[in-house]
C-alpha cells in the first residue's frame, strides 16, 4: 500500500502554463484578437477595392452624360487645348517648350499666341445622283489590258432538197468583241495643316468626294462614252435598233408600244426600261386608247414601277426630251452591255512632293471598259429632227 508524503516545507508545488487556468484564457484571448484583426484587414482592403471601382465608374457615367455620347476621342483635350489652357492659367513663363510649339500655330511677333479653333468634325456635302447601269449590265474584272469576247456573226445557211440531190456546205461566220480598259484618273492637294486639325476627317472626305466624281464619271460613260478614252456607251454604240417617235417634243404612246415589241420576245420578256426622271414624269401623263395610264406604280415593297408591264429604272444621265435626242432605251441590259473592271478605286498618298510647301498631294485612279456586246438585246426610241 502505498502513501502520499507530504512535500517539505518552504517548497511550493509547480504547475506548467497547459495547466494554469488564467494563461489558457490568454492565450484564447491571443488568438481570437489576431484573427479578428486579420479579418478587418480583409474587409479594408475589399472595401478599398469597392472604393476603386466606385470612383472608375463615376468618372465613367460623368463621361457618357457629356453631349459627345462618351464617344472615342470626342471632347478630348488635344495637345494644342491643353496647352492653351496652361496658358491661360500660368502664363507663358510657366510652359514647357514643347507646349509653346503645340500653341503656336503662326507667328508671335505681336507678342501674342492663337488660340487653337474650333473646326467642327460634320462636312457640308452636295447630293450625287449615280447612274444605275452598272447594276442592270453584267459585271467581270480582269487582270489584263483588254477583253475579248468570241463572237458568231452568222448562222449556217441551209436549204431544202429533194431526194437524192447533194448537200450543199455552209459555216457561220464568227468575229470577236474586244473591250479595250479605259483609265480616269486625278488628283488632289490638300494642305497638311488641315489635315491635322481635322485628325483625318479630312482625308476621308477627300476619298469620299474622290469615289462620288469616279462613279458619276463612270455611269455617265456608260450611258454615252465615246468609246475612245471613254467606255462605249448605250446611246453612242452602233448596231442598237431606233424606234421613231414621230414628233420632235411630244412623246406618243404608241412608238413605245411599238419600240417594245420591236425587239425579239427572249429580250422583250427580260427588258428594263431606261430614262431621266423628266422623261418619265412625262410618260406617267400618257394614257391607252382606254384612257388608262400605260405606267403602273408599284404596289409591293421593293418592286420597281412599271411601264407597259416591264420596269422602270431611272437613269439621271438619260438625256431629256428634245428634237433629235433620244431619251428612252428598252431592252435586256444584262444580254446587251458588259462592264469589265480593272483596278478597283486606288488611292495613293504622296506627302512628299510638296513637303516644303506644307501640301499632301493625294492621286486617284480608275481603270474600268465598258461596250455593247448584243446590240440586238437593245432599242432606243429617237425624237424627230425639228
Amino acid at each position: 500500500m502505498f502513501h502520499c508524503i507530504p512535500a517539505p516545507a518552504g517548497v511550493t508545488e509547480h504547475k506548467g502554463e497547459e495547466d494554469d487556468p488564467a494563461a489558457i484564457v490568454t492565450k484564447a484571448l491571443d488568438a481570437f484578437r489576431g484573427e479578428v484583426v486579420a479579418r478587418l484587414d480583409k474587409v479594408e482592403a475589399k472595401a478599398g477595392a469597392s472604393d476603386t471601382l466606385t470612383a472608375r465608374l463615376d468618372k465613367m457615367e460623368a463621361r457618357f452624360n457629356r453631349p459627345t455620347g462618351g464617344a472615342p476621342g470626342a471632347g478630348e483635350a488635344t495637345e494644342e487645348r491643353k496647352a492653351f489652357g496652361t496658358y491661360l492659367r500660368r502664363g507663358d513663363k510657366g510652359m514647357m517648350e514643347t507646349e509653346l510649339k503645340a500653341l503656336t500655330v503662326s507667328s508671335d511677333t505681336q507678342g501674342g499666341y492663337l488660340a487653337p479653333p474650333e473646326l467642327s468634325s460634320e462636312f457640308i456635302r452636295d447630293l450625287v445622283d449615280f447612274s444605275p447601269i452598272r447594276a442592270l449590265a453584267s459585271v467581270r474584272t480582269t487582270a489584263a489590258p483588254a477583253v475579248s469576247y468570241p463572237k458568231r456573226t452568222g448562222i449556217t445557211n441551209a436549204k431544202w432538197k429533194g431526194e437524192a440531190q447533194a448537200q450543199e456546205g455552209s459555216e457561220p461566220g464568227f468575229g470577236q468583241l474586244e473591250i479595250p480598259i479605259r483609265e480616269v484618273n486625278t488628283f488632289v492637294d490638300i494642305s497638311n495643316q488641315l489635315l491635322a486639325d481635322t485628325a483625318g476627317v479630312a482625308e476621308a472626305e477627300v476619298r469620299l468626294a474622290l469615289a462620288e466624281d469616279f462613279g458619276q464619271k463612270e455611269g455617265a460613260a456608260f450611258i454615252d462614252g465615246d468609246g475612245v478614252l471613254e467606255p462605249e456607251g448605250l446611246l453612242t454604240a452602233n448596231g442598237i435598233g431606233v424606234t421613231a417617235n414621230g414628233h420632235a417634243t411630244t412623246l406618243a404612246s404608241d412608238a413605245l408600244i411599238t419600240l417594245m415589241y420591236a425587239l425579239p420576245a427572249a429580250y422583250r420578256n427580260r427588258g428594263t426600261w431606261l430614262m431621266n426622271g423628266t422623261t418619265l414624269a412625262a410618260i406617267r401623263k400618257l394614257k391607252d386608247a382606254q384612257g388608262a395610264y400605260i405606267w403602273q406604280p408599284s404596289f409591293q415593297a421593293g418592286q420597281p414601277e412599271t411601264i407597259l408591264g416591264r420596269p422602270v429604272v431611272e437613269a439621271v444621265d438619260m438625256p431629256d426630251i428634245a428634237a433629235a435626242a433620244t431619251p428612252i432605251l428598252f431592252g435586256d441590259l444584262a444580254t446587251g452591255y458588259r462592264i469589265v473592271d480593272r483596278v478597283a478605286l486606288s488611292i495613293l498618298v504622296n506627302p512628299y512632293l510638296l513637303a516644303t510647301n506644307g501640301i499632301t498631294r493625294i492621286h486617284a485612279t480608275r481603270r474600268v471598259g465598258g461596250a455593247v456586246a448584243q446590240p440586238k438585246a437593245l432599242r432606243k426610241l429617237a425624237m424627230a429632227v425639228s
